[in-house]
């Protein structure tokens, strides 16, 4: 199968550096194998994505001169097939109703290893609950996968995972079991994303392998962090990444992949700077840690 990769942001802001990294080092990993570069909006979380969000990436991305291959997958226009998927699960019977409050998970679930592992405190319950959120059982077994940039990661899915949300009480699909949807409809071959996704990466395999879905192979880059030592993000007010300074943009991108661009590229356009970046992409020089300093 030919290579065929995507970025899924969500339209809850604009763009901003780091962002634009992943979009970049995503894009190049596609082209530089004369692959497919897809675009997919995770708009499932709509108090999330205010008013013309989304086309604001759009036009940022087609800025920077990341032109996507195949129209923009939204997450809300494939609800029903989300749902087929549930209903699959539902009648292998591996899911069941919750009624936990978020209360009631914080003072019962367990630290992991990326985070509160559910206690399985309504795994037995046969009672009925009036809004449940929707469960996925998960074994007692390990769970590896090799990632491109961060190695070989395992995880003991009971211990470590634990049962995980697949639909919410209040109704919308979780994030896990659409993008397990997602990935295979776009028959994604690599997922090129942010290291701070890493731990999360076992739940949609997973869900992928119950509903016998094609699997990617992942590479996890370090994540970019702001002068204070956060992730740069939308919460963190992290500036935009303004189309005005597009080839600069890409230059510092490039350079903190490890692709060490020459200084003959500045003040080149961006087409020449993104031909450069597909010819001379090395995968190997992309640093293997887990977030990057400004």
């Amino acid at each position: 199968m030919s290579y065929r990769g995507r970025f899924a942001p969500t339209p809850s802001g604009p763009l901003h550096l780091g962002s634009l990294l992943t979009a970049l080092a995503s894009y190049l990993q596609a082209k530089s194998a004369g692959g497919i570069w897809l675009l997919r909006v995770d708009d499932l979380d709509r108090p999330r994505c205010p008013p013309g969000a989304d086309a604001e990436i759009l036009r940022q991305l087609d800025g920077h001169g990341l032109h996507w291959d195949e129209p923009p997958r939204y997450q809300t226009r494939h609800i029903a097939e989300y749902l087929a998927a549930l209903e699959r699960l539902r009648a292998q019977g591996l899911l069941y109703a919750c009624g936990c409050t978020r209360a009631e998970l914080a003072a019962s679930s367990r630290a992991g290893p990326d985070g509160p592992v559910y206690a399985g405190t309504c795994r037995g319950t046969a009672q009925p609950i009036a809004h449940p959120a929707w469960r996925l059982r998960v074994p007692d077994r390990e769970l590896c996968f090799d990632d491109g940039w961060q190695g070989r990661q395992c995880r003991r899915l009971a211990d470590e995972v634990g049962d995980f949300v697949l639909r919410r009480a209040d109704g919308p699909i979780a994030y896990q079991l659409a993008c397990a949807v997602d990935e295979g409809a776009q028959g994604i071959t690599e997922v090129v994303r942010g290291a701070d996704l890493l731990g999360s990466t076992f739940r949609p395999l997973w869900v992928q392998g119950l509903l016998r879905l094609p699997q990617a192979a992942y590479r996890h880059l370090p994540v970019l962090l702001d002068a204070q030592g956060r992730k740069l993000s939308k919460q963190n007010h992290a500036a935009p990444a303004e189309v005005s300074r597009a080839p600069e943009n890409l230059m510092r991108c490039l350079s903190l992949l490890g692709q060490e661009p020459p200084s003959a590229l500045r003040g080149e356009r961006v087409s020449s700077i993104l031909a450069w970046g597909i010819r001379h992409w090395d995968a190997a020089r992309v640093p293997a840690q887990f977030a990057l300093a400004p």
